[in-house]
């Protein structure tokens, strides 16, 4: 005789309801209760019928991940594989598989919108996609509920990282060690990211009463050590070079390590440096780099109950931006400017 639901009721002392709102994944069942239904069920040996829970429910407990970076880096990527890391083991924890959303199904292309109802996902977590792209807007536009990572649309929950205040925190820093000329290389300027990252720049400096000289504001690649050689290059070969440079993430210091290498100049004595992410592989490197952390954990579990909420309670969940405090790690890559 197979395990029934109503034998996990009886066996942790339950309601049938409670312990279905466990199986079902319902965000308003404290931990304590989802331990003592998830263990009783071990314990008898019962089972949840997948296919009987979305006929029930009409949901397909499956959810979408978009992530389509420019390096085509995918779970490789430093800082997203964290994000996204969390964000599957908070949906799992909650009842919930992934798919990850591209446009191919074998031989069969489609477009993003086509593939997310082919796979009948429930709701969708973009994290790493052009945003502005006609097929990105064609998704958020359809109805299915839509998480964003670093982006915002009124529509759909977001979660934010602090870039404003962490740009802050670095130009802060390095004010404080004695630096006046500061130059920021930013990534591309397709996202939210880097149009806060710049903004917390400029406005850092302009709170310092320090001059941004013209070409101190200069473009890479996120993730691409490579693209920051000529960058870093350009700028310390200028009359007025700076003496402290932030980059746009930590991947872009092994970049600047190789070209200040091939220039005979050491770090921190000759020049400054910053990275972004706290990617802690990126910590093993010497000079130590200082950087800001931000907080893929906390981001990647808070995007899957955004969306889990957004699609369970559609017409009550919140939909305002989730701000992500980020902090600063301190290094030796950064050090004190002793001006001759």
């Amino acid at each position: 005789m197979s395990v029934t639901i109503k034998d996990v009721a009886r066996s942790c002392g339950l309601s049938i309801s409670t312990v279905s709102k466990v199986f079902n994944g319902y965000p308003d069942i404290s931990e304590a209760t989802r331990r003592q239904v998830m263990d009783a069920a071990r314990e008898i040996g019962y089972r949840p019928n997948a296919l009987a829970r979305a006929l029930k429910t009409n949901r397909s407990y499956n959810l979408g991940v978009l992530f389509v970076d420019d390096n085509i880096s995918g779970l490789t990527h430093p800082f997203f594989a964290a994000v996204l890391n969390a964000f599957k083991a908070e949906s799992e924890r909650q009842g919930y598989d992934i798919t990850f959303i591209n446009h191919n199904i074998g031989t069969m292309e489609m477009t993003y919108l086509e593939h997310c109802r082919y796979r009948n996902v429930d709701g969708v977590c973009l994290a790493c996609v052009d945003f502005y792209s006609r097929e990105v807007a064609e998704l958020v536009e359809s109805g299915i509920p839509c998480v964003t990572i670093d982006h915002m649309f009124s529509s759909h929950p977001s979660i934010i990282s602090d870039n404003l205040n962490g740009i802050h925190m670095l130009v802060d820093r390095a004010v404080a060690l004695g630096h006046r000329r500061i130059a920021y290389i930013h990534g591309q300027r397709n996202s939210l990211v880097t149009e806060n990252r710049i903004r917390g720049f400029k406005r850092a400096m302009e709170y310092h009463g320090l001059a941004i000289p013209e070409g101190y504001v200069a473009q890479g690649r996120y993730d691409d050590p490579e693209s920051i050689r000529p960058v870093i290059q350009a700028l310390l070969n200028r009359k007025d070079r700076p003496t402290c440079i932030l980059m746009p993430d930590d991947a872009a210091y092994i970049g600047a390590l190789e070209a200040l290498r091939e220039m005979g100049l050491r770090v921190p004595q000759d020049i400054s440096l910053a990275g972004y992410d706290g990617v802690r592989s990126m910590q093993a490197l010497h000079p130590r780099l200082t950087t800001v952390r931000q907080d893929s954990d906390a981001m990647g579990r808070e995007a899957a109950k955004r969306l889990i909420d957004h699609i369970v309670h559609p017409a009550t969940s919140l939909r305002d931006p989730v701000l992500i405090p980020s902090e600063l790690m301190e290094g030796e890559s950064l050090g004190r400017n002793n001006p001759a």
